[in-house]
């Protein structure tokens, strides 16, 4: 089973001259090679990688003296991303290529001419750049490519390596959520993670730093370091809710046997536009997303109820089904008198809910996990009834 692992460099001012010099190399053999590539395509010719490289190769790279002086596997592997590309459409499973510009997405794949390449401690000899240090532990691993990304101005290393997962000691046998926007995750263990909402909370100031943006003159150095406050802002936010998401995926899986989840229709919420930005700002099909991949090495089984089950209209103790508004927050039954929150009542229907659900999903669960302890919850939880409290009412 392959695992992707991602950590920011060190890097001093030379090293980092050197990343954007074969990022732009690998951007320019893309564009080169899609732009020649569109114009086979004109012309009823019937265009391959191969024939493009063989051709950069003879009559292009002789030209331009400059791409000697960088590593030449980077633009063997552009050409080779290119074709996966094409690969992919037509087979239907992406867009047709587009061209890359500068600054957007910069990267570039490195090997070590078919050598591999081992992981430890903090420090890594990459070919052509050199040593270059990290901010943490690299696994202990071997490789023969890693990805060298940038956002913002930090520069960033991605490696996917083969790993044997190991099945955790599970503290819990069934575990129902519910995914939300006030809430991020309501369980039916009364455990509550709260959403950071870091894309609400950094809004005027990214709006700020959007009009400096805009009333600074194009191609001058102050619009680019304009564009850098707030490429920096939008990556911190994006930071935020990636590592929330994480943990609480982490521990999901790591401390419970099956996971009741709703099938959301994720893209058809997101087209109500009173609620889109905090939809896109909870990030729900991360969610599951992450616990489906999770469940896989940590030896889970995800269930998902039917996508038009009811579990915010169902009281969980009689089963009576009643409208409930978004505005409502605690469900109060008209039959049987229960009174839970909204979440953690939907929570408990996620969880009673799954033998009956239509739509079964699981994964095997002989596949193992990662560490052998289970890991205790990474982020604070509270009670749902520390959370109905400020509405004064009771479980």
């Amino acid at each position: 089973m392959q695992r992707a692992f991602k950590t920011k460099l060190k890097l001093n001012n030379k090293q980092k001259t050197l990343m954007a010099q074969h990022a732009g190399y690998s951007r320019w053999i893309w564009n080169w090679a899609l732009n020649l590539w569109n114009e086979a395509y004109a012309a009823d010719l019937k265009p391959s990688v191969n024939k493009l490289k063989k051709f950069y190769t003879h009559h292009v790279k002789p030209v331009y003296p400059w791409m000697k002086t960088l590593s030449s596997r980077v633009y063997q592997f552009a050409f080779m991303h290119l074709g996966e590309a094409f690969s992919r459409f037509f087979k239907g499973l992406a867009k047709y290529p587009k061209f890359k510009k500068k600054g957007r997405n910069d990267s570039f794949t490195l090997d070590n001419c078919g050598k591999v390449m081992q992981f430890s401690g903090t420090r890594l000899k990459i070919p052509f750049i050199g040593w270059v240090s990290t901010y943490e532990p690299l696994p202990e691993i071997n490789t023969k490519r890693i990805t060298i990304s940038r956002t913002a101005e930090n520069w960033y290393l991605s490696v996917a390596y083969e790993f044997e997962p190991e099945r955790t000691e599970k503290s819990r046998e069934y575990l129902g959520v519910d995914v939300g926007i006030k809430v991020l995750a309501t369980c039916s263990d009364g455990t509550v993670f709260a959403n950071p909402r870091a894309y609400k909370k950094a809004t005027q100031k990214l709006a700020r730093l959007q009009r400096e943006l805009s009333r600074k003159q194009k191609g001058s150095n102050n619009r680019n370091k304009a564009r850098l406050k707030l490429t920096k802002v939008h990556e911190r936010v994006a930071d935020i809710r990636k590592n929330t998401i994480h943990k609480l995926t982490s521990w999901l899986c790591k401390n419970h046997a099956v996971i009741g989840l709703e099938d959301l229709n994720v893209s058809g919420m997101l087209k109500n536009h009173n609620l889109a930005g905090a939809i896109a700002d909870s990030a729900l099909y991360e969610i599951r997303r992450q616990v489906e991949y999770k469940a896989n090495w940590y030896g889970s089984i995800v269930v998902f109820a039917d996508r038009f089950y009811p579990s915010s209209k169902t009281c969980s103790n009689c089963g009576h089904i009643q409208e409930m508004p978004l505005k409502e927050r605690v469900f109060n039954c008209k039959v049987c008198g229960e009174v839970k929150d909204r979440d953690f009542n939907a929570s408990l229907n996620a969880r009673t809910s799954w033998p009956l659900a239509i739509r079964f999903e699981p994964v095997d669960r002989v596949l193992p996990t990662v560490r052998d302890e289970a890991a205790q919850s990474p982020i604070s939880a509270v009670s749902v009834e520390k959370e109905l409290c400020k509405t004064g009412t009771k479980l």
